[in-house]
């Protein structure tokens, strides 16, 4: 089985593409989807400084025929629409491609990974041609080597970095706030941010011409996955240990740096 990451621009005509558009700064992620007869249901979480407006916009565009809020948090909120043109689900639906949930939009762009055999793969490439869907291939690899490429924690972790603004320039959250959000300690917050980003770095070197890296064991992933679940189990003060500080420091996480230094990195990837 193949798995293609896909990076695609979404036509006007789709709700999510118009609409984060109009709101760049706002991120959708797709988190559930199904195709219908002309028609789709999709569950997103929408996360923006400005979500009602964001959600104003959804309700106006003509593709959207109906959709419910179920679920708000400052920042944040869970909705339901019902569209009338789901262009990237129709394509997915005639070529008999699934596309692995969670994907994020942003500005009109989606990334998204989709799994098949290779004449599926290419069926999909010619349906999001016929749609007026323009797209890049930014990876093809073996699904299984991808998929326990994270484990669990470090999947989610980093997903929830990206949807809060982690990783922009400048920072729109920090450590301490990400850490936070997931209800974890900060040094196991940036432990576990350190490992995902070593293996998500590794994977890109992979990639390149002459990358000659294997993939982590599955040993190697249950080993992390064993010692993520015994320190988010770990109970006791805020207090940062002294293993803590120095990863802090040397993850580049400091808070007190300031935003848009030139000190804070990115995930290279």
């Amino acid at each position: 089985m193949t798995l293609a990451r896909l990076h695609l621009e979404l036509p006007e005509g789709a709700w999510v593409g118009a609409v984060t558009r109009a709101h760049p700064a706002a991120t959708v992620r797709v988190l559930a989807a199904i195709p219908g007869e002309n028609a789709g249901v999709a569950l997103v979480s929408i996360h923006a400084t400005d979500v009602d407006d964001v959600l104003a916009s959804v309700a106006a565009h003509g593709a959207v025929r109906d959709m419910e809020v179920v679920g708000r948090t400052d920042g944040e909120a869970t909705v339901q629409i019902d569209t009338t043109r789901p262009l990237v689900l129709e394509a997915a639906k005639r070529s008999g491609v699934p596309i692995e949930p969670p994907f994020h939009v942003r500005d009109g762009a989606a990334t998204m990974e989709v799994v098949g055999g290779h004449g599926r793969l290419s069926e999909f490439g010619r349906q999001l041609d016929a749609a007026g869907i323009s797209y890049e291939v930014e990876f093809v690899g073996s699904h299984r080597s991808v998929d326990r490429l994270l484990t669990d924690t470090q999947r989610e972790l980093v997903l929830a970095a990206i949807d809060r603004g982690y990783y922009d320039t400048p920072r729109e959250c920090s450590l301490t706030e990400l850490a936070e959000h997931v209800g974890i300690a900060k040094s196991t917050c940036s432990e576990t941010l350190q490992r995902a980003e070593g293996r998500l770095v590794r994977r890109f070197v992979e990639t390149q011409p002459g990358g000659a890296r294997q993939p982590p064991t599955d040993r190697e992933t249950e080993t992390e996955t064993e010692t993520e679940t015994e320190t988010e189990t770990e109970t006791g003060t805020e207090t940062e240990t002294e293993t803590g500080a120095a990863l802090e420091r040397e993850h580049g996480r400091e808070d007190e740096l300031e935003e848009g230094s030139d000190e804070e990195q990115e995930l290279p990837v």
